[in-house]
């Protein structure tokens, strides 16, 4: 698998709390030298990020992030305002107190609303699966397909673990047909691109490839 083919399934992210516009442009002119599938960064930054580079980066930002538990409307305002400004995907966090109550019909309608306001834009629905049974994996992955997200995605990457080979496993047999899958959290060496890719995969959230295939060097998340 080359660089190249690599790097186009690649969300490349920074999510620090503590970024600042100066990292942001790095990311972005990494992304555009390479080719990447997008860059992922906090809300506050995409107005900022199209105003300086048009329709040339294809922006990915989060909601709910990284815990989860805001109310749906925050996060449907959330969303809005960021397609608004100029995201064109969306990266959202389940309640996970809702899915640690049982409550998933809960917890779809959630993601049903936040698609709504989505539009036609790409919405991936992060299930934070180092807290999670397998049963409530299962689960999930049955609300993100009634629900009608494009993606499912292991993990925030602020969480006690990130994405396993174990749980983008589980998610190709559970998943429906249309939904796609997104490795993030400690995706650190060639190999475990690699893996993940071919695992099946089609993005992977990192702030790491770039350094990771230029000089083996990897990033925290």
């Amino acid at each position: 698998m080359t660089n190249e083919e690599i790097l186009r399934h690649i969300d490349h992210t920074q999510l620090k709390a503590f970024a600042t516009w100066k990292d942001i442009e790095t990311l972005c002119e990494e992304a555009l030298e390479y080719k990447t599938a997008s860059v992922c960064v906090p809300p506050s930054y995409v107005k900022r990020i199209r105003d300086a580079y048009g329709e040339k980066i294809n922006i990915c930002t989060v909601i709910g992030f990284p815990l989860g538990y805001s109310v749906t409307a925050a996060k449907v305002t959330e969303a809005s305002e960021a397609i608004k400004d100029g995201a064109r995907e969306i990266d959202m966090v389940v309640n996970i107190s809702d899915v640690k109550n049982g409550l998933f019909d809960k917890v779809e309608e959630e993601i049903r609303t936040i698609k709504m306001a989505c539009g036609g834009h790409i919405l991936k629905v992060i299930i934070e699966t180092c807290y999670l049974t397998e049963e409530e994996k299962i689960a999930l992955c049955k609300a993100v397909t009634a629900a009608g997200a494009d993606y499912i995605k292991t993990s925030t990457g602020f969480g006690t673990g990130g994405a396993t080979l174990a749980d983008v496993r589980l998610f190709k047999d559970h998943i429906g047909a249309d939904v796609k899958i997104k490795a993030a959290g400690g995706v650190k060496t060639r190999e475990d691109l690699e893996t993940f890719l071919e695992e099946g995969c089609e993005r992977i959230g990192t702030s790491s490839a770039v350094g990771i295939l230029n000089d083996g060097k990897a990033e925290s998340y």
